[in-house]
């Protein structure tokens, strides 16, 4: 029994011993390399790459808003001009060349007028259309006399060379004279007749028929001036 004890003890002794010798071994060779360290690995943190830096977003400059037009101011109304009596300078329609309108005209009709057809000595083949006002206000003797003989239905011409300046205006009292030339050219054939009266229309709707002289002769070539203030500026036509 006590035999197997030692038996057992020796061996144990030599592990023993072996294990002490290597150890010496281990810690005197320096070129023995050493043992590994059970070291925890350096942690490694990744580079976080840099974020690009943003571009700068270019400052868009609102546009100035458009120039709000102020609304156009208002001239003031003019007052209407005033109306003055009817001037035979005044008058455009018959000479008159102002700017302002002609004034309205007080035509003379057959009820403020007497009307008489009259020989002359000179010239030969004319007679004297002579108007006056025998009314209570003045009135214009405007144009000329629309002329026709007997039963004719058309008038006769008017000399339009004969225009005046300006209508006559007639005050109670006052007259206005045309000239009648009877007759034109002698020769052709020109329908000559005696008449025996005379159709004088002032406006379109008042006529005054007169007596005609004595063998008043008048043919195509008749034609009648317009009215003039004067018997001499009438007769020269």
């Amino acid at each position: 029994m006590r035999l197997s004890v030692r038996t057992l003890a020796l061996p144990a002794a030599a592990l023993a011993a072996a294990l002490s010798l290597t150890a010496c071994q281990s810690s005197s060779d320096p070129d023995a390399a050493p043992a590994p360290t059970s070291a925890s690995p350096r942690q490694t943190t990744a580079a976080t790459p840099a974020t690009p830096a943003t571009p700068a977003t270019p400052t868009t400059t609102a546009p100035d808003p458009a120039p709000t037009t102020a609304p156009a101011t208002t001239p003031a109304t003019k007052p209407p001009k005033k109306t003055t009596a009817p001037t035979p300078a005044d008058n455009g329609g018959n000479g008159g060349n102002g700017d302002d309108p002609a004034p309205a005209l007080t035509p003379c009709t057959a009820k403020d007028v007497k009307v008489v057809a009259s020989k002359v000595s000179r010239p030969i083949n004319h007679l004297a259309l002579t108007v006056t006002n025998v009314g209570d206000r003045p009135c214009d003797a405007v144009g000329a006399p629309l002329v026709g003989f007997d039963q004719s239905q058309a008038p006769i011409r008017i000399v339009e060379e004969s225009k005046p300046q300006a209508v006559v205006t007639l005050t109670p009292g006052e007259s206005a004279y045309a000239s009648l030339i009877l007759t034109g050219e002698p020769g052709g054939d020109t329908h000559g007749m005696t008449v025996r009266t005379v159709k004088v229309n002032l406006t379109t709707d008042s006529m005054v028929t007169v007596p005609a002289p004595t063998g008043t002769y008048v043919d195509d070539g008749a034609a009648v001036s317009y009215w003039q203030r004067e018997l001499a500026d009438a007769l020269q036509y």
